[in-house]
């Protein structure tokens, strides 16, 4: 098995516990991996060598929450929304009246063709759920087609309501008949816990039900208001993602149980709702994971150096705090400890870019950095 020496890194992030940031860098890659890396003139030798030329060298980006599976264009409630009409959940049975419509290969392609965009701005690994089907038949063909993609997949059914049934009935399906479909796709179960979708007692059902069938519970929370979500994630250890609107007990649940909290600026950016405070959450010692909620709605970005720059720009975050939550937070949200890191172990996923220092991530908002 050959060896690849990367060297002539100007920036190399790792974040390793003792040397998370190094100049004038190299790492070695066996087998996949990083077996060792350091400052470039005490490398070992390799069987190939690749130059980068001075560039910064980060993880690749770990994408924790997306909505990939789906068909259609929402472009006019987009439209509409900016000229004053606020965001309501309801918007989603627009993509769900297309996905069932669409054919299996539509849905594959339309899949591929954003893991291209992502991939193409330093995204390694991501998570893609279910959710626009809401029928036994079509959520399981969504995750059987996100599958094909990742390994990361999550069961949405509960993501909301739809129109021809009583949320009695819905829920005893999502956690009965469609969750025994689904399972055997999956490795995540999620619900949408707001107002409009599904309350507290039915987000519990869902998960718990999730969670007998061996899946690893997630849950959209606080994302429209104040609500129940992150206190219930923090009692069941669920991933909470959105998190815009959270009282100081939601966050001492969050530090207390050790759960990620996701934050997607990307909803916020594209719906004109207030920024979660990143600065509150980690002043509080929350671990935040940042993603881009790539679907055809809310948040219709598939760039994670977008979200680190809106980050940055809106949330509070420093540079550094927003790269580390768009590669080893993710990582931690998805409960992945061989990526979104260079440390040796890890899987070689890395982006190279056309500029000195990750700080530029930020720094050049929208310009295509990633360069390999």
């Amino acid at each position: 098995m050959s060896t690849l020496l990367v060297t002539n890194i100007g920036e190399l992030v790792t974040w390793d516990d003792e040397r998370p940031l190094l100049n004038d860098a190299a790492f070695i890659v066996d087998g996949g991996t990083v077996a060792w890396f350091g400052q470039r003139n005490e490398a070992p030798a390799a069987d190939a060598v690749r130059d980068v030329g001075g560039a910064a060298v980060i993880p690749g980006f770990v994408d924790s929450h997306t909505h990939l599976v789906f068909a259609g264009d929402r472009s006019a409630e987009f439209e509409a929304r900016m000229t004053g009409q606020a965001y309501e959940a309801g918007g989603i049975r627009t993509t769900v009246a297309a996905t069932r419509a669409a054919t299996d290969e539509q849905l594959a392609a339309n899949v591929a063709r954003h893991l291209a965009e992502m991939r193409a701005q330093g995204t390694t690994t991501v998570e893609i759920k279910s959710g626009y089907g809401l029928t036994t038949h079509d959520e399981a063909r969504s995750l059987a087609i996100a599958q094909q993609f990742t390994e990361h997949t999550t069961f949405l059914g509960a993501h909301v309501v739809p129109a021809e049934t009583e949320i009695a009935a819905y829920v005893a399906l999502v956690t009965g008949e469609m969750l025994e479909r689904c399972a055997p796709y999956a490795r995540w179960i999620d619900v949408f816990c707001e107002d409009g979708a599904f309350g507290a007692d039915e987000s519990r059902a869902v998960l718990e039900a999730g969670i007998a069938a061996g899946l690893l519970p997630r849950i959209h929370a606080n994302q429209l208001g104040l609500g129940p979500g992150v206190q219930l994630a923090a009692e069941l250890g669920a991933a909470a993602d959105h998190c815009t609107f959270l009282s100081d007990a939601d966050i001492a649940a969050a530090v207390d149980s050790g759960i990620v909290l996701g934050l997607l600026p990307g909803v916020e950016f594209s719906t004109r709702q207030p920024y979660p405070d990143a600065r509150r959450l980690l002043d509080a010692g929350v671990t935040v994971a940042l993603a881009t909620d790539c679907n055809p709605g809310s948040s219709y970005t598939s760039s994670m150096p977008f979200c680190i720059a809106v980050a940055v720009r809106d949330m509070g975050m420093s540079p550094r705090e927003a790269l580390w939550s768009a590669t080893k937070g993710g990582a931690a949200s998805l409960r992945l400890d061989d990526v979104g890191h260079l440390g040796v172990g890890a899987k070689a996923d890395f982006a190279v870019l056309n500029a000195p220092s990750y700080v530029h991530l930020a720094y050049r908002p929208g310009v295509p950095l990633v360069v390999g």
